[in-house]
């Protein structure tokens, strides 16, 4: 994704939703470090807002912080298991759409309660790879 397309989206989309679930300002956002997340103008931009809500500073190499990287594992796992293949970018998407919306409630919360023991393995490890 280009920047300039992250910025948009950040701006458009992330900060009146912010607003409105963290009314207190207290909202926290997460974000990896795909180069457009570190760009000069994001980080610039996080900083103008930094009154609004707080950017989670984030380690260089970090999948095994980030719940979204098994979400999106568990999905490709999902999609490569039907058949016949996506013919077209609209079965794709209608298919992925359809993945997404029926992820398991039970395993977003096994993401969340499995943090604590993530952020002990990085720890415990000094920041390099973990198992899981």
């Amino acid at each position: 994704m280009k920047t300039a397309n992250y910025l948009n989206i950040i701006a458009d989309q992330l900060h009146p939703h912010m607003a409105f679930v963290f009314p207190t300002e207290n909202g926290i956002f997460q974000q990896d470090n795909t180069p457009c997340h570190k760009a000069r103008i994001m980080l610039d931009w996080f900083e103008e807002h930094t009154d609004e809500f707080h950017l989670m500073s984030w380690p260089p190499n970090s999948p095994d912080l980030n719940p979204m990287e098994h979400i999106w594992d568990v999905m490709e796992r999902q999609l490569r298991a039907q058949t016949p293949p996506c013919p077209n970018i609209s079965t794709l998407r209608d298919r992925c759409l359809d993945i997404w919306y029926n992820l398991s409630s039970v395993m977003y919360q096994k993401l969340v309660a499995s943090m604590p023991r993530r952020v002990g393995a990085v720890l415990k490890a000094t920041g390099d790879a973990t198992r899981f």
